[in-house]
């Protein structure tokens, strides 16, 4: 999604912007995130507060919690697919030694 700010804009204004959006209400309706609970942001990946200028070209990015814990998400994963299948030995050759 793009956005024409005037220069100087904050990235709250930028947040206002958005909010006014119906294309950003069906977003957040997809991640099944009410709109009135704050997201964190980041310019090309650097946290950032809503106080922050905005510089032309940059782009903000919006991010969400995280739904699972990845090493939770790991864990189950390799519970279910089992060693063999997995890390160094995914592609163990016949009659080759673990590990290597």
């Amino acid at each position: 999604m793009y956005l024409s700010l005037p220069e100087g804009s904050l990235v709250k204004d930028a947040l206002a912007t958005l909010h006014q959006s119906p294309e950003w209400l069906s977003y957040l309706a997809a991640l099944k995130h009410p709109p009135e609970m704050p997201l964190k942001q980041g310019i090309w990946g650097r946290m950032v507060t809503s106080h922050q200028v905005l510089k032309d070209g940059d782009r903000l990015e919006i991010y969400r919690a995280l739904q699972v814990d990845p090493k939770l998400a790991r864990k189950q994963r390799f519970k279910r697919q089992g060693k063999g299948r997995t890390g160094l030995f995914a592609r163990r050759r016949v009659g080759a030694v673990a590990g290597y």
